[in-house]
């Protein structure tokens, strides 16, 4: 398990004073904002002056960028939160984490596939599952579906809507 999670990147440069532009890649903008340290893929730790929303975007001062030309610079990079600055309340997981599990049905025990990208729709998220086959299902993050999700044993444990797995070949 990756200690840094990919939070976001700057896109752009805002005004003249260094500030940068970034575009968040977490539930919402705001959360972002709540880190006075973020870093590179490097490990290298970026401390951050000061930052506000506008818009869907986060509009960041990042210490030691002070003009236009050091904000061109950093513009395309990735910038990432580590994992212990972040307390997830219970139920809630990193997508990163999720990405990669194991689907099994909880009575029988069968193989659905794999978890290869989470959706998110408004009302909950989409998990997109990946059969053996190529065949792509989609189920929805809710706790009727979701019986059990063990990141430490790569393995979501569901009990399927009526009707969603069927014509699927028994996998095992």
């Amino acid at each position: 398990m990756s200690k840094l999670l990919e939070a976001g990147k700057i896109v752009s440069v805002f005004g003249i004073k260094g500030e940068v532009k970034v575009q968040p890649w977490c539930d919402t903008p705001d959360f972002l904002c709540e880190f006075d340290t973020l870093y590179y893929k490097s490990g290298t730790p970026v401390v951050i002056e000061r930052s506000r929303v506008a818009k869907n975007i986060v509009v960041m001062k990042i210490e030691g960028i002070d003009t236009v030309e050091q904000a061109q610079k950093v513009r395309n990079r990735v910038l990432y939160i580590d994992r212990d600055d972040v307390e997830l309340e219970e139920g809630c997981y990193f997508v990163q984490d999720l990405i990669g599990l194991k689907v099994t049905d909880s009575r029988s025990g069968r193989v659905y596939g794999e978890l290869t990208e989470v959706s998110e729709t408004g009302a909950n998220d989409v998990y997109h599952i990946k059969a053996e086959d190529g065949k792509m299902y989609y189920i929805p993050a809710i706790p009727s579906v979701i019986d059990e999700t063990d990141i430490e044993g790569g393995v979501m444990r569901i009990t399927p809507l009526e009707g969603l797995f069927e014509g699927m070949e028994e996998v095992r």
